[in-house]
């Protein structure tokens, strides 16, 4: 079954026929927004429950429950247990599901801000792991403005008879994963909670995966334009996916030592299914280390380019400035204007000194072109 969106509730206040005739006439007069005519109000609220399930031996029981009813319905079965989906709840909400729930305090406050790095921690009988989710960003071009990877946060309440998952930001929906366990593996739903963990682990891992691919697609395009002989990227460009690397690197790295330690306290029948996990984290890991350490050289490749093309630039215009250095000598000798100048009373003084000014500049012109210099 699909995560859902949450909707509308209305709560009816009845009233004492007493007072339910005044009732209706003051709502005829003083009327607002969400009241009825008969006594009866209406109100819309925003709730972070996208859907609550509760699961007996691998099935979802048919119905629809609020947090607290799916944990009493699931304690009435012995190998019951809930799967509570948010996204993105606030502090009020979560603090009454923390009550419901046994949640400590501090793993609450973690959950609300959103704001932790990938990390494992034990509150009693429960476990509570935070990820970093990661979505590749579609762009038509790498600009130093461009952003290539967005990133979000995942965390995941285990207990012996719950599993809450929290979702901050857009990556990794688990509408599909509550939908694949449901309609095709009830053998992996029977083995509790910590299942419902590993489906969550696993498609934010393979998410990883796929942005690590795209991100390396985007890495050839910049290599191809560096070392092409046309317009080469701009060195902004480069150092934005470097920025957009580094944090995807943060995103995927820090996850190695918890998946570890979860592979080391989960039952072994649960145990292989997170090793296949921490796996293709691995996988990626090499990968964004790869991709940044290329990205590296990519840049050094740039900026040595540039220092390159700056050298050129300078010997170009030593040359043009040497050239004209002749120029500026030839007319700053005769425009002394000393008295005997004997070329000044020359009848071909004046094409003369035209004639060796060109023909000085011609061969300083050919001496730079055969030495690169223009």
């Amino acid at each position: 079954m699909s995560e859902r969106e949450p909707g509308t509730w209305s709560r009816n206040k009845p009233l004492s026929r007493a007072f339910a005739a005044p009732r209706r006439a003051m709502n005829r007069i003083f009327a607002t927004p969400g009241d009825h005519l008969d006594g009866t109000r209406t109100r819309t609220t925003a709730s972070s429950v996208v859907d609550c399930g509760v699961y007996v031996t691998g099935k979802r029981l048919a119905g629809e429950f609020s947090p607290d009813e799916a944990l009493r319905e699931a304690c009435s079965h012995e190998d019951g247990f809930v799967w509570l989906g948010l996204h993105e709840p606030g502090e009020a909400e979560m603090t009454a599901i923390a009550q419901t729930y046994g949640l400590h305090e501090l793993a609450v406050e973690d959950a609300v801000k959103a704001e932790q790095r990938p990390k494992l921690e034990n509150f009693g009988a429960v476990h509570f792991l935070v990820m970093r989710t990661a979505r590749y960003v579609p762009h038509s071009e790498i600009t130093e403005t461009s952003q290539v990877v967005e990133t979000g946060q995942m965390m995941i309440f285990v207990g012996e008879q719950f599993v809450i998952t929290v979702r901050h930001g857009d990556a990794s929906e688990l509408g599909s994963v509550r939908a694949d366990l449901e309609n095709g593996r009830a053998d992996l739903l029977e083995q509790g909670p910590w299942a419902v963990a590993y489906a969550v682990t696993d498609r934010v891992v393979d998410h990883y995966l796929l942005v690590a691919d795209q991100v390396e697609a985007d890495l050839d395009i910049i290599e191809e334009g560096v070392f092409s002989r046309g317009a080469a990227s701009p060195i902004q460009a480069i150092y934005q996916m470097k920025r957009e690397l580094v944090e995807f690197r943060r995103a995927v790295v820090p996850l190695q030592r918890p998946l570890a330690t979860i592979v080391a306290i989960v039952p072994k029948r649960i145990g292989k299914y997170f090793r296949d996990v921490q796996d293709h984290l691995t996988r990626t890991v090499e990968q964004v280390s790869s991709y940044d350490d290329l990205l590296n050289s990519i840049l050094q490749a740039r900026l040595a380019q540039v220092t390159v093309d700056q050298n050129n630039d300078m010997r170009k215009i030593a040359a043009w400035a040497g050239i004209a250095t002749v120029w500026a000598a030839g007319a700053g000798i005769y425009g002394m204007n000393f008295t005997h100048m004997p070329e000044l009373d020359w009848l071909y003084g004046y094409p003369a000194w035209w004639a060796i000014i060109l023909l000085i500049s011609f061969v300083l012109y050919r001496a730079f072109r055969r030495n690169g210099w223009l």
